[in-house]
């Protein structure tokens, strides 16, 4: 089982799901899609993050980003958790959560934690491109609960750096000035960042978000 990299090509698959048999790369179409798995149906942490997930399912499509989770229990037992996940967290679940009884996708993904048992997948996020490679990987013990608004915060800046010839700072929201990049020499970024280009050091030149 290899190990997926940044930049590597997401793995395809079709498998059962609360909503249906999908095609991940159908249910993704051009568009953005996080890819999130949780240990178990009926753990307290990963109620909190589907509910949270669904609370925030309008803000990924502004963005055009589909969810998928991924539990390693049946079709069945995830429809009994989301009506818990409904009812705890005051939401309703909006996205397929695959049924993975079979491991299949988790080791497609290489969710399965080598220090736990055998089914045990680690709480691991992918975010995929519309050209299907695999953007970021961030991997959570199972005692902290994901953030958000920092999935949200690095789509913005994935899908800025994308489309312009910059990279975003420490700590950078959507708005806040960017970093122009070392490639370019100054007078021509000053020529293509047309709202001004700050230098700080000859590597270091800072220009508004172009998008803001």
């Amino acid at each position: 089982m290899a190990t997926l990299r940044l930049g590597d090509t997401a793995p395809d698959f079709t498998a059962v799901t609360s909503e249906g048999t999908l095609n991940f790369y159908d249910y993704l179409g051009d568009g953005w899609g996080i890819l999130f798995s949780h240990p178990a149906d009926f753990t307290p942490v990963c109620t909190t993050e589907l509910g949270t997930a669904a609370k925030f399912k309008g803000e990924f499509d502004k963005r055009n980003v589909k969810m998928m989770a991924l539990s390693v229990d049946g079709a069945d037992s995830h429809k009994e958790w989301i009506k818990d996940i409904n009812e705890t967290q005051h939401t309703q679940v909006n996205f397929p959560i695959i049924a993975d009884e079979d491991r299949k996708v988790s080791d497609l993904y290489d969710m399965i934690h080598p220090n736990a048992n055998d089914t045990l997948t680690v709480r691991s996020v992918f975010i995929i491109g519309p050209d299907k490679k695999v953007k970021l990987i961030l991997t959570y013990p199972a005692s902290t609960g994901r953030n958000f608004y920092e999935l949200l915060r690095v789509v913005d800046s994935l899908q800025l750096t994308a489309n312009h010839k910059v990279a975003t700072p420490a700590n950078w929201e959507h708005g806040q000035k960017v970093v122009v990049s070392p490639a370019i020499p100054t007078e021509e970024a000053k020529g293509i960042f047309t709202k001004g280009v700050e230098e700080i050091k000859p590597y270091l030149r800072l220009t508004p978000d172009p998008t803001a």
